[in-house]
């Protein structure tokens, strides 16, 4: 496949609107309160059953919320509790063990956890101690790989670790690391609150790499206070220089009114816009010099990283922890705020620390609102996922896995397509759509056209697409 990226910046201005991120697919828009945690179970024995009619029993992904953070970044819109209080961390944990429980008992044991994820928040935020607790209580409750062919990733901050927490968590099973990193100059760093010397983050790389972590990904923003090409140039180079495995270089989102750290973010340090899109040029251009792969929305990978070669095979997935190699895998959610993926649902669990202590101290899942995805949901996922995954996809694998005709049942959406490629984002065929490098960058625009939702209900909040 063409997995190359071309910037055109007439076409980017033209297409920047708001738009899913589409980590799933109906998006979280459209979860209700009707789906609880009764549904949720009933499903998991659904999800059973069809395990059960296979020859090898489906796989598992757990996803684990550790909201904790010692200090705010003022960029982040991600749900979590700053606190400089640690003993707060084990009365959280302890109801993560009796949620482990509870999913555990829900969900056949032949089923093997093939992935599984620690995000935040900050999970280095617990105690060694802890960490190793929780991983204990997990293996209690489910089944995980011993042979290390799991794909079992951790969210870091390198000024929360040193050499004995890298290794810690390799020996608990550990073998991804994702590290914040945001960027490397100490202006834009003191101006949103996370003073990071690159010192501490080279040293959390160098002990990754020398406890023999499998990958290791870097996570930066473009559109920061005090940013220019010239400033993020400065850190792009250093973080080539160490080579991570992964990239992911996000777009910075300034919504205050939806985001309260963020108002004390000064508006006017901001980089305007047409330096925010010469910074994104800029980044694209580097690394695909570089020999990174454009995976696809923020993300990038070597040619030999597994989600570049997911790509080529036409396996990878899109799930909320962003693009996986997994796709068969339910995913389940544990901890506030957590979102999971069982049989034909998404269900989310409850945000607060209050309300998720009551239900699990209730004996009940935290599940407070969900969605079961009906035909025209599973086929619409199954059409958005082939294109912002693989930038194809084939019409009659579609009609055959569905039983339509494709250009019938999408009369309106090709219609709509049509621009899209006189614009040569696309290439059109009576069996293809075939997203081309011009595309990549505007690929939420090419997938929102086939979003039912997005169109009944155009008021939705969203992000920029660039």
């Amino acid at each position: 496949m063409n997995q190359n990226v071309s910037f055109d910046i007439d076409l980017i201005r033209r297409y920047d609107k708001s738009g899913p991120r589409y980590t799933s697919y109906p998006t979280a828009v459209q979860f209700d309160p009707a789906f609880d945690s009764t549904r949720y179970a009933q499903w998991a024995e659904i999800s059973n059953q069809r395990s059960r009619e296979l020859a090898t029993a489906s796989p598992i992904s757990l996803y684990f919320h550790i909201p904790f953070c010692d200090t705010v970044c003022f960029y982040c819109g991600c749900n979590k509790v700053a606190t400089k209080n640690r003993d707060l961390a084990q009365p959280y944990l302890n109801r993560v063990y009796r949620e482990l429980e509870m999913q555990s008992a829900l969900f056949d044991d032949k089923r093997i956890v093939e992935q599984l994820h620690w995000g935040g928040g900050t999970p280095t935020f617990i105690s060694h101690a802890q960490m190793r607790e929780l991983m204990d209580k997990t293996r209690e409750q489910f089944t995980l790989l011993d042979d290390d062919s799991g794909e079992y990733s951790i969210e870091i901050d390198p000024r929360e670790v040193d050499n004995q927490t890298i290794q810690l968590l390799r020996d608990i099973g550990f073998n991804r690391l994702s590290l914040g990193v945001q960027d490397l100059d100490p202006q834009v760093q003191k101006a949103v609150n996370r003073i990071q010397p690159e010192a501490v983050t080279m040293t959390a790389i160098e002990n990754a790499r020398k406890a023999n972590f499998k990958s290791v990904s870097i996570d930066l923003i473009y559109g920061l206070p005090f940013q220019s090409v010239k400033t993020f140039s400065n850190t792009l180079e250093r973080i080539i220089d160490i080579s991570p495995d992964r990239l992911s270089v996000f777009n910075y989102a300034h919504l205050p009114e939806m985001f309260k750290p963020q108002r004390r973010i000064n508006e006017a340090d901001l980089p305007s816009a047409q330096e925010k899109l010469d910074i994104l040029q800029f980044v694209i251009e580097r690394l695909t010099g570089a020999g990174y792969v454009y995976i696809g929305m923020d993300h990038f990978a070597k040619p030999n990283d597994e989600l570049a070669v997911a790509q080529r095979e036409k396996t990878l997935y899109r799930n909320f922890q962003g693009y996986s190699t997994h796709s068969d895998c339910d995913l389940i959610g544990l901890g506030i705020t957590s979102i999971g993926k069982v049989g034909d649902t998404y269900s989310q669990n409850l945000k607060t620390l209050d309300e998720y202590y009551a239900a699990i101290d209730s004996g009940q899942l935290a599940v407070f609102r969900g969605i079961e995805l009906d035909e025209d949901d599973l086929l619409r996922r199954e059409v958005i996922t082939q294109l912002i995954c693989h930038f194809d996809l084939t019409k009659s694998a579609i009609e055959n896995q569905f039983s339509i005709k494709f250009d019938d049942y999408f009369s309106t959406e090709m219609e709509e397509l049509k621009s899209m490629a006189n614009d040569g984002l696309i290439e059109l065929s009576d069996q293809q759509i075939t997203v081309q490098p011009a595309g990549h960058l505007l690929i939420r625009n090419i997938c929102m056209v086939f979003d039912k939702h997005l169109r009944q209900q155009k008021q939705q909040r969203f992000s920029k697409v660039i």
